[in-house]
């Protein structure tokens, strides 16, 4: 792969390597009280660590810990030590900071709690951190963080009690801002599979998870990387490094906390993080080919199946197991989910019948019966021939309950096929009663999952992961601060602007009187629609300011006098008349962009009218948009069936709809910086080859619009 110089300054800009695995710590506060933070983060670096580089104890009281010299402050250290672990108040901890910016330190990890997430004072100290951070080029990490362990040293610069039990190396990488959910991830792979590098960002005044996201990437002890995210401080950068970690062949598997009211005030309470819209968000992460989950058992269970392998997308199912009840529910899962079973050779057949007793069924599903129990070696033989199938491309293998010595046996039999066989095994441990078996399984690293429907959720986006096609050189439009404040353009005006950059538009006029508009009508041509113009009422014809199917001049006459007589009786001071030719029946589509404030602008689409309101059937996505991702918008939601021609209809122009959805883009990206929001609400959808073109436009914006020459 040839290297570009946007490829050097990235890896530049996200190498963290002397943080990851520094040559010299420096524990700012550290102690020989028993209990207290100073001497567990002493303890976590020199006794339950492999740090081979320098340590350097920083106390105002003691002379000694640890048989090691103790420093008055950071600056009278013989050398700028790459780490600096601050384990001080609140009070204190931007002084310190002043001193380790002074004395050359690379990374700060601040463990204190107590800014952002208290309220407006706390993030007045989080700026000035972040200042302090950008002026002398140190890297802050936190503040409101339990650390970063690197697992696979392993190395611990955290306050943890846990830190010692807690090391289970492996190939999965984890970026939390949350320590404790954090740590439920790491004891949660004491299944089978371990963390290789755990960094937990807490109030990311300056490094995010992004940074670490894309760190990962890079490592090559990673092969898999997994986050839990409270907020999204930047979208762009964020996408940016998911869509990097996507082009290195790393997946990203994430779980965004805040998706519910209750949930984003709990967010903000906790990191003071903005949690953002769960929908937008979500369709942020499908774009970028994050891999997004509902719990963290899930997160724990996808992380660790894509850990064991790669999917191509291809994959189908074969279920076995010593169950018919459990092999049943199993299936059902499948199906459920929408994956398909594998269909055996007559070779695998032959194989089954030669080791299976004959009443088994060696259809797929695969009930080996309980013989296997017994004579586990039928077993082996068997499962070896399912996961030689070439139609195969994953296991799962219900296990209803425990037999102790005897699903110990299974258990062990089962960690021996895997040994032989690229094809992964996921067993789906149904028992609350864990035994040898299930400890023979998380010995051989297969992490079995807790329940079968947990298990087919997981294979889902296991196998949807692999047939993303997401375009990695794609980078998101990203967010930007209100220019000014909000104007709303009239209808007239947002349809000129839109018109220019290619959206079709009705052919029409504005009038100040009846006689302006009958002349108005007769140039365009009847029927037409008039609508009273104004920026400050959205829903006109809810107070009678739109006329539809004016087939004359006296009819245009008489609509002129009614929907203006009609709005002002409602209180609106109105004169102007949009005249519009009336377009001919299709179907009513909304296109709508809003600016995410963390995101930027994000489209969105779905049934045009009330029924966007009514069904919520939609698709968005995060812009710009390609052709592509424009035709994927338009396929996604279920009213797309209404375009392609529902029960034998003639379809409609999905063509003309997709080249809309670009020019809508474009000129949204053109514009970005002022845009805050767009709506064509309806887009009329005409039959296949007739176009399309957009009824109405609500356009918003906080500065001026300036058209490119």
């Amino acid at each position: 792969m040839t290297t570009t110089s946007s490829d050097v300054s990235l890896a530049a800009q996200t190498d963290l390597s002397r943080l990851v695995d520094p040559r010299s710590i420096a524990i700012i506060g550290a102690s020989d009280r028993s209990g207290s933070l100073g001497a567990r983060s002493v303890a976590n670096l020199l006794d339950h660590s492999r740090f081979d580089g320098t340590p350097y104890l920083i106390s105002r009281t003691k002379d000694t810990i640890h048989g090691l010299p103790c420093y008055k402050s950071v600056l009278d250290l013989p050398e700028a030590p790459d780490v600096a672990m601050l384990v001080v108040p609140a009070a204190q901890t931007l002084s310190v900071l002043n001193e380790c910016a002074e004395r050359g330190v690379r990374y700060a990890i601040v463990f204190t709690s107590g800014f952002g997430e208290m309220g407006e004072e706390g993030k007045q100290a989080e700026a000035e951190m972040a200042r302090i951070g950008r002026e002398s080029g140190m890297r802050i990490y936190g503040p409101n963080s339990p650390g970063l362990c690197n697992l696979n040293k392993p190395l611990g610069m955290m306050f943890s009690p846990s830190f010692h039990r807690d090391q289970n190396p492996g190939p999965i990488g984890l970026a939390t801002q949350g320590g404790g959910i954090g740590r439920a991830f790491v004891q949660g792979l004491e299944r089978g599979l371990g963390v290789g590098l755990w960094a937990s960002t807490g109030n990311e005044v300056d490094l995010t998870v992004a940074d670490f996201v894309r760190y990962m990437a890079d490592a090559d002890d990673i092969t898999v990387i997994a986050t839990v995210m409270e907020g999204i401080k930047d979208g762009a950068d964020f996408v940016d490094a998911a869509l990097y970690a996507a082009e290195r062949g790393k997946p990203v598997v994430a779980l965004k906390v805040g998706r519910s009211e209750y949930g984003a005030r709990a967010v903000a309470s906790h990191t003071g993080s903005l949690s953002g819209s769960a929908e937008i968000n979500s369709a942020v992460l499908r774009q970028a080919g994050v891999v997004e989950v509902d719990d963290l058992d899930e997160l724990i269970d996808t992380a660790a199946l894509f850990a064991r392998k790669l999917p191509s997308g291809t994959e189908k199912v074969a279920v076995y197991g010593f169950s018919g009840g459990g092999c049943a529910l199993a299936a059902d899962a499948v199906g459920h989910m929408g994956l398909e079973l594998a269909t055996f050779t007559d070779a695998t057949n032959v194989r089954l019948q030669a080791s299976l007793p004959d009443y088994a069924a060696i259809g797929n599903p695969v009930d080996a019966t309980s013989d296997i129990l017994s004579r586990p070696e039928i077993g082996a033989e068997s499962l070896v021939a399912v996961a030689d199938d070439p139609e195969v491309g994953v296991i799962l293998y219900p296990f209803p309950c425990d037999y102790e010595e005897l699903t110990g046996q299974i258990g062990n039999s089962i960690v021996e096929v895997q040994q032989q066989t690229e094809t992964p095994i996921m067993a789906a441990w149904m028992s609350d009663r864990l035994g040898p078996g299930y400890d023979a399984m998380v010995a051989g690293g297969l992490v079995p999952v807790g329940s079968i429907n947990r298990a087919a959720k997981t294979l889902r986006r296991w196998i949807d992961r692999g047939r993303w096609e997401g375009d990695t050189s794609w980078r998101p439009v990203g967010a930007h601060e209100p220019a000014g404040p909000r104007v709303t353009a009239t209808e007239p005006e947002a349809k000129a602007r839109l018109s220019r950059h290619g959206v079709p538009v009705p052919d029409s006029g504005v009038a100040r009187s009846a006689e302006e508009a009958a002349a108005l009508a007769e140039r365009i041509g009847f029927p037409v629609v008039l609508k009273v113009v104004s920026s400050e009422i959205t829903h006109k014809s809810d107070i009678g300011g739109v006329a539809v199917k004016l087939a004359d001049a006296g009819a245009v006459r008489a609509a002129y006098d009614r929907v203006t007589g009609s709005v002002r009786a409602a209180g609106w001071d109105v004169e102007e008349v949009l005249v519009e030719a009336m377009a001919a029946d299709g179907v009513d589509m909304l296109v709508g962009v809003t600016a995410d404030p963390v995101h930027g602008p994000v489209v969105t689409f779905g049934l045009g009218g009330i029924y966007v309101e009514l069904f919520k059937d939609v698709s968005r996505r995060v812009l710009p948009l390609s052709e592509k991702e424009a035709r994927a918008l338009v396929e996604e939601p279920n009213s797309a069936a209404l375009l392609k021609g529902l029960r034998g209809a003639e379809p409609y122009d999905i063509e003309a709809l997709v080249e809309l959805l670009v020019s809508v883009s474009r000129f949204v990206e053109t514009h970005a910086d002022v845009i805050e929001e767009l709506e064509l609400n309806p887009v009329r959808v005409l039959p296949a080859g007739q176009g399309v073109v957009a009824l109405d436009a609500v356009l918003v914006t906080s500065g001026p619009l300036e058209e490119q020459a």
